[in-house]
């Protein structure tokens, strides 16, 4: 059966296999499907290193994937440099995975972080959906699918997949909820939804393989939940508002999907704590050293109500800290950051 042997396998860190959920919503809604806090700086170019595979299949990725940064305020630049954030396989018995967003940044930078056990133009735009933040459509909580578990579970603990339930529930039957994600109405035609056989469901039959991103994809990563400002093919990250250790900075987000970012230098390394202070719902993302994608950490109520706090300890170098509204539909606000250390 074709659609069962093409399965991605959705990688996840081992820090975020336990955790807990939490309860909260936005406005009621069933959202998807993209995972709070995975998103890259908006404008960020991300370096991509080829680990193996042919020079076919290394040009076929060169062509498709930056697909994506036509409409997504991102850069993707092909290199060697043994600092790519992005690492691409070609294991043919490794299937299909990639790590999604700012997670990439926790794998080792002698490891892949996304792999391509075959190569065509929708897995490619599958697996590099993933890699800028993205999760798979079937598990939108607005999704409505219901499943014939046992039917699915049987067919991929056979050839070529051999997954465990666990590993089914956590790729195909299990949904976010809703206040894990945000997004979209589920979207029949999305690259991010693989192709499932009738026998797989129970209230509306099969799905079809979608090797082209959908206009709600398109329309999705350029929107204010995802990477908004790529014009004409250009687009970059705003420059960061300077922020002395021991001092704060007041600041607002005055537009929906707006994305603040701040840096700071770390000149003694140390206990550091970064945190947000006011009534404004902020999410905040901890870059660096010296790097606006290597991710360090990020909080949502960490701090007093529904502030951020990262307490964590940093190198010399320059971070970057990216302030976005926890309601990226409509959320605005005055609030104040401060960093601080000891």
């Amino acid at each position: 059966m074709k659609a069962a042997h093409k399965m991605c396998y959705d990688r996840i860190l081992p820090k975020n296999m336990t955790s807990v959920q939490r309860t909260r919503s936005i406005g009621g809604r069933d959202r998807a499907i993209s995972l709070i806090g995975k998103q890259w700086q908006n404008g960020s170019t991300l370096r991509i290193r080829f680990l193996g595979g042919t020079q076919a299949q290394q040009d076929m990725v060169r062509e498709i994937a930056p697909q994506w940064t036509e409409h997504a305020n991102l850069n993707f630049e092909f290199s060697d440099d043994p600092r790519a954030e992005i690492r691409v396989s070609f294991d043919e018995n490794d299937g299909a995975w990639s790590y999604v967003g700012t997670d990439n940044s926790d794998i080792p930078l002698h490891a892949a972080t996304l792999n391509l056990g075959w190569v065509d133009q929708g897995v490619i735009l599958h697996e590099f959906g993933h890699m800028i933040g993205l999760s798979h459509e079937h598990q939108n909580p607005a999704g409505g699918i219901e499943w014939d578990e046992a039917k699915v579970i049987a067919d991929l603990a056979g050839p070529p997949n051999f997954w465990d339930e666990a590993t089914v529930r956590h790729n195909v039957l299990n949904k976010y909820s809703a206040d894990q994600v945000h997004g979209t109405d589920f979207d029949p035609d999305s690259v991010m939804l693989y192709a499932f056989p009738d026998s797989w469901t129970t209230n509306m039959g099969g799905t079809k393989d979608n090797p082209d991103m959908s206009a709600q994809d398109k329309a999705f990563v350029a929107g204010a939940l995802m990477y908004p400002g790529r014009t004409g093919g250009g687009g970059g990250a705003k420059d960061p508002t300077p922020i002395e250790v021991f001092r704060g900075v007041q600041a607002e987000i005055s537009d929906s999907g707006e994305e603040d970012v701040f840096s700071f230098k770390v000149e003694e390394a140390g206990r550091h704590i970064v945190e947000t202070a006011g009534s404004t719902d902020v999410v905040l993302v901890l870059f660096g050293p010296d790097s606006k994608t290597k991710k360090v950490a990020e909080n949502d109520d960490g701090g007093q109500g529904q502030n951020s706090r990262i307490a964590t300890d940093l190198q010399n170098g320059t971070y970057y800290a990216a302030v976005r509204h926890y309601n990226q539909d409509n959320g605005t606000g005055a609030y104040r950051i401060m960093v601080s250390a000891g």
